[in-house]
């Protein structure tokens, strides 16, 4: 199964994503509890790309593609924005009180925890930010 969609860098579109989530999810019989997860995943990922890789007001596309090979779903997630390698980031110090806690790096905590592995390289001019779960 492969499956790739294109959306535009705003926050509306990510009822796009949630959709593709969803469609992937069922086609895969992936439990409610993994769709759910899947979507908190997807959901922040394109959220810092939307946020953070483009200018304010630019328009830009953002790319999202995904692969099974009925033992493990990998994600890829594709824009020309700013550099920026989340894996790179120190995990969020979830021992630490929220108040006191840096503002930041909570959802790519989760990603790191839900999937089994995320990578980040910079390749032509685009961040391409794969992800993977054993299913």
């Amino acid at each position: 199964m492969r499956k790739e969609i294109q959306i535009k860098n705003r926050v509306e579109e990510l009822e796009h994503v949630a959709a593709f989530v969803e469609e992937i999810g069922e086609e895969l019989g992936l439990s409610m509890e993994l769709q759910m997860n899947l979507n908190l995943v997807m959901e922040e990922m394109v959220s810092n790309v939307i946020f953070y890789a483009y200018p304010e007001g630019s328009d830009a596309e953002i790319e999202l593609a995904a692969e099974c090979d009925g033992k493990e779903l990998t994600f890829l997630i594709s824009d020309q924005g700013r550099e920026f390698d989340p894996t790179m980031k120190d995990d969020a110090d979830v021992d630490t009180n929220p108040a006191d806690r840096e503002l930041g790096g909570m959802g790519i905590f989760i990603v790191k925890n839900i999937m089994n592995k995320v990578t980040y390289q910079r390749l032509d001019g685009k961040n391409l930010l794969t992800m993977k779960k054993k299913i």
